[in-house]
């Protein structure tokens, strides 16, 4: 499958720092890995995007066991995103709000390819850094061996297809009146 070859490994460029960190909800490690960034100095600001509503940043950073003290001010959550698609167009939204012009894009190294395509689409002239986490539960040698991480790698695939298609069809769909042509 190929893929397994886009799915990020290991980390690239661990030492860049950009604008802001943004984490994708929805996934172990995530926030953990946002919130380390963020204490680093990686990045001045800490957007979450797809936050349920009712949470906040202390309540978030309580789950986190993080202390509030120490990183709420710098950190901003977006509660109107409920997919990948929509996550990036919440992103685009607050960053061009907050003016920024880059950003550590922080999800599972299975879901970073769709992130990564659909966070450029929305965004086309920021800068995205990539930030895979790495699910223990997903074991992407032998992968064919484990029933869940197969179907779920084979679902994220037909996600990722499904993406790259919407991005070839003009917004306004195929053109009007194209099948009565004489």
């Amino acid at each position: 499958m190929i893929f397994l070859q886009i799915i990020p490994r290991e980390i690239p460029q661990p030492g860049q720092a950009t604008d802001v960190v943004v984490v994708l909800t929805g996934g172990s490690m995530r926030l953990e890995a946002g919130l380390a960034l963020l204490a680093q100095g990686r990045a001045g600001k800490l957007f979450v995007s797809g936050v349920h509503r009712g949470v906040d940043v202390k309540e978030l950073l309580r789950i986190s066991r993080r202390s509030p003290e120490s990183l709420d001010c710098c950190i901003a959550l977006g509660y109107t995103a409920d997919n990948t698609r929509g996550n990036a167009r919440e992103t685009a939204a607050w960053m061009m709000r907050e003016r920024f012009g880059s950003l550590r894009l922080v999800t599972a190294n299975y879901h970073m390819p769709r992130s990564l395509q659909e966070f450029r689409a929305a965004m086309p002239d920021t800068m995205i850094v990539s930030h895979p986490v790495f699910p223990a539960h997903v074991r992407l040698d032998d992968w064919w061996r484990w029933p869940g991480t197969a179907m779920l790698l084979v679902s994220e695939y037909h996600k990722l297809l499904l993406a790259w298609a919407r991005r070839l069809i003009p917004a306004g769909g195929p053109a009007q009146g194209a099948a009565h042509r004489p």
